[in-house]
């Protein structure tokens, strides 16, 4: 058996987006749980849809989620330059080469031609394809046109009356007619290849043992079987896999959606969770088992478990997981994380424990990075009561516990939370006050809200300095 070599190959028409990441993805585990080469290749021959840093950002997303590829550009490997802008010479050789064994014609019709045929075949109801009109040109016709410099594509010569018939892995044994394919564009009048082309030449020089792809591929496999039997090659294995969808079914589009991975990792979700989300959209394990670190999914994760069914991306399934890993990765990893969303609020997090500790009371309530911010403003920053809080914050009752708890607080020497939880307790007995009396006005006072962490824990965020300055400013003088 060939050795296991998969090929993750976007063009760089925009940033990495959830579809691309599952492919990706998919092709990474399959190569390290099969020890196999996980290589990069970027599908360039769409030069007027490229868009500038789009393979900056490709390589970078891959980077920052640990999907690391073993060859590719920047990297190298045996069968380079992984960019295909910089093997246009190999594709025009093969194109010429089917030229001259009849597998391939020139082609000189207008977009004004192809589009005028298109709109009478749809009149007509028929499929919509190329109908040949230059394949019955005469070599000397075809010859003083391109003498003439005359625009032209190479397109492929399908054959006639011919069944395909292919294993998917996912799929099983798939039957196509060639009657439903089209005359595949192969050069384009730029002189670069489309991507049945260069992506069959690449596979196959590249060694590539499985393409693993999108279902809207599958129409295509038999434009690339029939050029992989012109060219006397071995097809590689083929893994199509089932389309993402929205929550009613329909086709989670990149143009239609915000779906960039660098999108939702700016949201603040992490990559643990991306990562493990995205590895379910299609695939289950044996034991349907749902939380994976990328090491344990490099060892789960296998073909034949994933299903030709289209996968429901679920975001609330996705802030779920993300919940789960805010809380249970190490502390200190949530902490560096976070920090830039902090700098963005402007709140000083130099002090490093207190950050650890507003940070292990933040996670237990919190979804995303952001909110952790969100939810720790109360100990960086005053906020400001509105009026019903802040006459309740001035009553009577209020300023009494007020004082009786500073005072009390200030003659403790240290403050563990049983000694702090007593101390609470004594005080609504002793001022025979209701317990939301006692810790109402306590919380108004310390993080400017009604409802927070408990007292203990507010107390050890904030220190002493801060606690006992925040409740003196409470206090109105008598």
């Amino acid at each position: 058996m060939n050795p296991v070599r998969v090929r993750f190959a976007p063009s760089p028409t925009g940033y990495l987006h959830i579809g691309g990441l599952r492919t990706a993805l998919y092709d990474f585990l399959f190569a390290r749980s099969q020890g196999g080469k996980f290589i990069l290749r970027i599908e360039d021959t769409d030069q007027s849809r490229e868009v500038e840093g789009a393979v900056e950002n490709l390589i970078s997303s891959l980077h920052q989620l640990g999907i690391d590829f073993d060859e590719g550009p920047g990297l190298g490997g045996p069968f380079e330059p992984y960019i295909q802008s910089q093997r246009l010479q190999l594709y025009r050789q093969h194109a010429q080469q089917l030229l001259d064994s009849g597998n391939a014609y020139h082609c000189f019709c207008t977009p004004e031609t192809l589009g005028e045929m298109r709109e009478q075949q749809q009149a007509r109801g028929e499929f919509v394809k190329y109908d040949r009109r230059c394949l019955s040109l005469s070599p000397q016709d075809v010859a003083q046109r391109l003498q003439a410099g005359e625009k032209h594509v190479i397109r492929l010569k399908m054959p006639d009356n011919r069944r395909f018939v292919f294993q998917d892995i996912i799929r099983g044994q798939v039957e196509m007619e060639a009657s439903q394919s089209d005359d595949q564009v192969l050069i384009k009048s730029d002189g670069f290849p489309t991507y049945h082309l260069a992506a069959t030449v690449d596979d196959h020089y590249m060694q590539i043992s499985h393409v693993i792809r999108g279902e809207e591929w599958l129409s295509s496999t038999p434009k690339h079987l029939w050029l992989y039997e012109c060219f006397g090659w071995e097809t590689p294995l083929w893994v199509h896999l089932p389309l993402i969808l929205n929550a009613d079914r329909s086709k989670l589009s990149k143009r239609m959606n915000d779906v960039s991975v660098q999108s939702y990792l700016a949201k603040g979700y992490l990559k643990e969770a991306l990562v493990n989300f995205v590895a379910l959209l299609g695939w289950h394990s044996a034991d349907d088992r749902e939380l994976y670190s990328l090491s344990e999914l490099s060892e789960a994760f296998g073909l034949e478990r994933v299903n030709k069914a289209g996968a429901v991306f679920d975001l609330t399934k996705l802030d779920w997981m993300n919940g789960y890993y805010l809380r249970n990765l190490p502390l200190e990893t949530i902490a560096e994380r976070s920090k830039v969303y902090f700098a963005e609020m402007g709140f000083d997090t130099s002090d490093s424990e207190k950050l650890m500790r507003v940070l292990a009371a933040a996670r237990e309530r919190c979804t995303l990075l952001p909110e952790l911010v969100e939810y720790s403003r109360m100990f960086y920053a005053q906020n400001q009561l509105a009026d019903a809080e802040e006459a309740m914050l001035n009553n009577d009752i209020s300023q009494k516990v007020i004082r009786w708890f500073s005072d009390a607080l200030s003659a403790l020497s240290d403050w563990p939370a049983e000694t702090l939880n007593n101390l609470a307790k004594s005080g609504i007995s002793e001022l025979q006050v209701k317990a939301k009396d006692f810790y109402t006005p306590l919380r108004l006072a310390l993080i400017g809200q009604a409802h927070g962490p408990d007292l203990p824990t507010t107390l050890a965020i904030l220190g002493r300095e801060e606690s006992l300055r925040r409740l003196g400013a409470s206090i109105k003088p008598q």
